[in-house]
């Protein structure tokens, strides 16, 4: 009963679904998911009657998508905020705090809290992490790095882990020094990304051409934290966009946070979205953690929201997702390594509509972190069936009440009680 053929009566989101999907009442109807070795065979509207068969389950319109994508987080900082005392508001109040506790780091304090949360992300049905690791020093590799690429093999078959050097840009001042720091990632392996700092505090438009030179020249693809403020005239994100068609980059670049595009004004953050539509860059939006660290004064409730311009990203085609970012840390004291709860959060504070139907994508594009995104419509036909089945939310709520579900690793259930799918 633990390994379904067929998933009949399955509500899938409508980006999932082809264009000419039958609809009843302007909502697709549902779909019939058949399952052949740990992959999906098919996926067909639901004819209403299901066959007599142990491994076909009634799902009844449960909610259904693919595993996680969770493109954005920092394993070497998770559950770090037990240990630590006055935390000062703000993000470079998060970084003296993370600074101060970097005493109490061994490779097996690191190992301990990163096990931890590739754990919790493997349960609550995420097939593929990204964390970017703190990378201070020019000569010296930091001591999590080695303990990540260790993770990535431990991992390998449950869950995709990518690490990414989080170098503060003026490291980057040296073109020599970029390279050979481009170097030492590139030989840690393919799962490998060369990441950088990028905030008014430290900008160098020469840094940054370096960092994406180096780059190309080692054929990484780049993953940063861009404009992680509310400063309007932060230029990291459209500086990094031009120099992006300048160099003619063929690799794929993460730009994570873009928090000043919110606070500018709306021509000058509509020509910068417009110049990272016809760039090769994919937005990560992180909200929970932003909502925290922006617009933070003690004693004073916060006016702006933090959160980038995620619906005019998409207008305009560009690959944009939402990630847990920071897990009980000083930049965020919330947090399980569970992505819904990031759209959870971005539903609220950017309005979103429907969130089942036209953002769950946010959480599930893993084509949009690879150098060539497809263009063509998403499919499950073919996959791994790699699948989460949310057995007591609706589309409408969802996604309140999606802590309950059942999780499925190549057609195994691994997580979640599937009893009430058996047939009678």
């Amino acid at each position: 009963m633990k390994t379904p053929v067929l998933l009949d009566n399955a509500r899938l989101p409508r980006w999932l679904l082809p264009a000419d999907w039958p609809q009843q009442g302007g909502v697709p109807v549902l779909a019939r998911v058949a399952l052949e070795v740990g992959r999906v065979q098919s996926v067909r509207p639901a004819s209403g009657s299901g066959e007599p068969h142990p491994g076909n389950w009634d799902l009844a319109g449960t909610l259904v998508l693919p595993g996680f994508i969770d493109a954005h987080t920092h394993l070497d900082k998770a559950f770090t905020l037990p240990r630590m005392k006055n935390v000062q508001p703000g993000l470079l109040g998060a970084i003296d705090a993370m600074l101060t506790d970097r005493v109490h780091w061994s490779a097996g304090d690191v190992r301990e809290r990163a096990s931890r949360g590739l754990q919790w992300a493997w349960e609550c049905g995420t097939t593929h992490v990204r964390t970017h690791v703190d990378w201070w020093e020019p000569d010296t590799v930091p001591l999590a790095w080695p303990v990540m690429a260790e993770l990535a093999q431990e991992w390998a078959g449950r869950v995709r882990l990518e690490q990414v050097s989080l170098i503060k840009l003026p490291l980057f001042e040296d073109a020599a020094q970029a390279m050979r720091l481009a170097r030492q990632v590139k030989a840690t392996g393919p799962h490998a990304l060369l990441g950088g700092f990028v905030h008014s505090t430290n900008w160098s438009e020469n840094a940054l051409r370096n960092l994406l030179v180096s780059a190309q020249a080692c054929d990484l693809d780049v993953d940063l934290h861009v404009d992680e403020e509310l400063n309007a005239a932060a230029v990291g994100l459209q500086t990094t966009a031009r120099i992006l068609q300048e160099i003619g980059f063929e690799g794929r670049v993460v730009c994570g946070h873009i928090c000043a595009l919110a606070a500018q004004p709306e021509a000058r953050a509509f020509a910068t979205l417009d110049a990272v539509a016809r760039a090769p860059i994919t937005v990560v939006s992180l909200p929970a953690t932003n909502l925290l660290l922006q617009d933070a004064v003690t004693g004073r409730t916060p006016r702006m929201r933090g959160i980038t311009l995620v619906k005019e990203a998409r207008d305009r085609g560009i690959p944009l997702l939402f990630a847990s970012d920071n897990v009980q840390d000083p930049f965020c004291r919330l947090g399980s390594f569970d992505p819904i709860e990031a759209l959870g959060t971005a539903a609220l504070v950017a309005q979103l509509d429907e969130p089942f139907d036209n953002w769950s994508q946010t959480l599930c594009r893993g084509d949009w972190l690879q150098r060539a995104p497809a263009t063509a419509a998403p499919t499950l036909v073919g996959a791994k069936a790699d699948l989460v089945l949310f057995t007591r939310a609706d589309r409408h709520g969802w996604p309140s009440r999606s802590a309950a579900r059942v999780v499925l690793r190549e057609g195994r259930v691994t997580h979640g009680d599937a009893t009430p799918f058996y047939p009678r």
